[in-house]
């Protein structure tokens, strides 16, 4: 069947793809892009790829997606309203095209879109709004006018054409998850980067917003799995901004909250490469919040108190009294802490704090697929066990974590 290159003639629409299949063949960094965003939408997300990111198989790990490590097959798009390919390979990507033609199941072709039933535009939310621009195969101008458009939409003044370019490296705080939450300030820097080299934690949502052009490094810097070399990282960094780019460090919540950041701008510093800090919302408080737990509130606590968990109370490396937080009648947050909330428990079990100290773990937060258990010191630990709470979660001990909305 010959049909009209996907550019030169769409029609553009939105699609309802909650709960139905969408076919994803391709697991490298170009897939990584389109799955956060297809995630948010809540589509059945099947990828097939040969080898993954460690972002991607992160988010089959949490069930967000399902995903077969092996070649793609025809009849892998059975039952599918939609189609990426995304592969390194022609012809497996216009094998994936032929497929998808012949079952009439529109399909969006990664590496020449022109050959796609379907092109992905340049997209943006805002206040409710869904925007998105296609430039007739000009991704370049579809994604500077959508970020004109949102920035506009926001109060922001548009970026112009013949503005200066930011140079050197941005190290930005992309907030607890949710894609709306990151700064003004640093959308716009990460509307205008070469390269963005992100973090699992950072929302992969954002990714999709990138032009084609963008070359983005996973980090990998998942919680107790795979991870890049903080010395790779900070290479890198380096690298692409004397090669002339302009880099993105793109990380989840704040970037100087148990993020390195602070590593990364010494590194920077020492090899006289600028850097420009934009601050996030840390999920330490931002998480809490969207779960309805203030980490303060008058008359039940004069301090709050976050604490890294990754590393146990016993062990050598740990820089964390952990008697001393058992002392204290306020809040503690733990990040990083679900893999070891049993021994974390029971060391503030020992130190005096009450066994029915309430608790709250959010899992996800800020996310559409937050999760909220609530316990108490006691029996937190099985709780997260029966219940499989996985990370990335935020963990609220303290008089706080029993407050509920209608207690005054």
């Amino acid at each position: 069947m010959t049909s009209t290159p996907a550019d030169e003639s769409s029609y553009l629409v939105g699609l309802n793809l909650s709960g139905r299949r969408v076919v994803v063949v391709g697991g490298g960094s170009v897939a990584q892009r389109r799955l956060g965003l297809l995630v948010a939408s809540g589509a059945a997300v099947h990828v097939v790829t040969r080898a993954a990111t460690p972002a991607v198989e992160s988010m089959a790990t949490a069930g967000h997606i399902t995903l077969d490590l092996r070649d793609y097959r025809d009849g892998d798009l059975d039952g599918a309203w939609y189609a990426v390919a995304c592969t390194n390979e022609p012809d497996t990507n216009a094998a994936v095209v032929a497929e998808a033609d012949r079952n009439r199941i529109f399909c969006v072709r990664a590496d020449n879109a022109r050959h796609g039933s379907a092109v992905t535009p340049a997209t943006a939310t805002y206040d409710g709004l869904s925007i998105g621009v296609l430039a007739s195969g000009d991704h370049r101008r579809s994604a500077a006018v959508r970020t004109s458009i949102r920035d506009a939409l926001a109060g922001g003044a548009a970026i112009a054409d013949d503005a200066p370019a930011p140079v050197g490296v941005a190290l930005v705080g992309g907030g607890p998850g949710d894609p709306d939450l990151i700064t003004v300030r640093g959308r716009r820097l990460l509307g205008r980067a070469d390269v963005v080299v992100a973090d699992h934690l950072a929302p992969q949502e954002l990714l999709d917003e990138l032009g084609p052009h963008v070359e983005v490094i996973d980090a990998s810097k998942l919680p107790y799995g795979r991870a890049m070399a903080q010395q790779a990282i900070n290479e890198t960094l380096i690298d692409r901004a004397k090669a002339g780019k302009f880099v993105v460090r793109l990380k989840g919540g704040d970037p100087y909250v148990f993020g390195r950041g602070f590593e990364e701008l010494q590194a920077c510093a020492a090899a006289g490469v600028p850097v420009t800090v934009v601050p996030g919302i840390t999920s330490a408080i931002s998480v809490p919040s969207a779960a309805d737990v203030p980490v303060t509130h008058r008359g039940v606590t004069h301090e709050f108190v976050v604490v890294s968990g990754h590393v146990a109370p016993d062990h050598p490396d740990s820089l964390t009294d952990w008697p001393a937080l058992a002392r204290l009648r306020g809040t503690l947050v733990l990040l990083m802490a679900v893999e070891r909330i049993r021994q974390f428990a029971d060391a503030l079990l020992a130190g005096g704090r009450p066994a029915d100290t309430p608790v709250v773990v959010v899992q996800e937060g800020t996310r559409r697929t937050q999760r909220v258990l609530r316990a108490d010191l006691q029996t937190v630990a099985a709780r997260v066990r029966d219940e499989q709470i996985r990370p990335p979660a935020i963990i609220v001990i303290g008089p706080v974590a029993g407050l509920t909305a209608d207690a005054g």
